[in-house]
């Protein structure tokens, strides 16, 4: 099935400080990236990130998400996405599990970035779970969102060594500057429509 967005617009959804979103801006900005940011999403009022976007100018919003049913959310994001033309959403550092409704109103039309080489150490305390297992790379992967837990067909993928002096946070932090190349680039590639999903892989013509 060959992956073709109708338009070059993103959803950016975020909870926390921004990092991945401001390293795709920046390429939007500098024309390594071809898109639009269309709108910017968080559902902590308070996130950082949230701030980055207004600063560059960006529309932004808040859609509360404590004690509300997962589905009430995504009804009110996907709306707000749709009005605002969006063709491709993009999950930068946003810390909730999306339901069907979601993945329904944009099929493979949804991006994650999750720190690590998927399928291993899928769910959270991932730098920590490489660590305790002993492996000798890690790293981070772009994948298509599905209804599996971080299990979308993979776009790109970037290795990290683990170094023997390594804790949680100085993987992460290595990681975390990898994530800052590859989210860009899997971003493009969806977008030039070059992107053909046969069963869990996604091939690049």
């Amino acid at each position: 099935m060959k992956i073709q967005p109708a338009n070059r617009r993103l959803g950016i959804l975020l909870s926390g400080r921004g990092s991945n979103f401001d390293a795709i801006a920046d390429h939007i900005d500098s024309g390594k990236l071809q898109a639009e940011i269309a709108i910017v999403i968080s559902n902590v009022e308070t996130a950082p990130g949230l701030e980055h976007a207004r600063a560059r100018g960006l529309n932004t919003a808040y859609i509360p998400s404590r004690q509300r049913p997962r589905e009430d959310f995504d009804r009110d994001a996907v709306e707000l996405l749709k009005r605002h033309n969006v063709s491709l959403v993009v999950l930068a550092g946003f810390m909730r599990i999306i339901s069907r409704v979601f993945i329904d109103a944009f099929p493979y039309g949804i991006l994650n970035i999750h720190p690590s080489l998927l399928p291993a150490f899928p769910g959270t305390d991932v730098q920590q779970k490489a660590l305790d297992h002993g492996v000798n790379f890690s790293g981070c992967t772009v994948h298509f969102v599905d209804d599996s837990l971080d299990g979308g067909p993979i776009i790109v993928q970037a290795p990290v060594p683990v170094l023997d002096n390594d804790t949680a946070a100085t993987l992460a932090a290595r990681i975390l500057k990898e994530e800052h190349r590859i989210f860009p680039e899997a971003i493009g590639l969806v977008l030039s429509g070059r992107c053909e999903i046969a069963g869990r892989r996604v091939i690049v013509t």
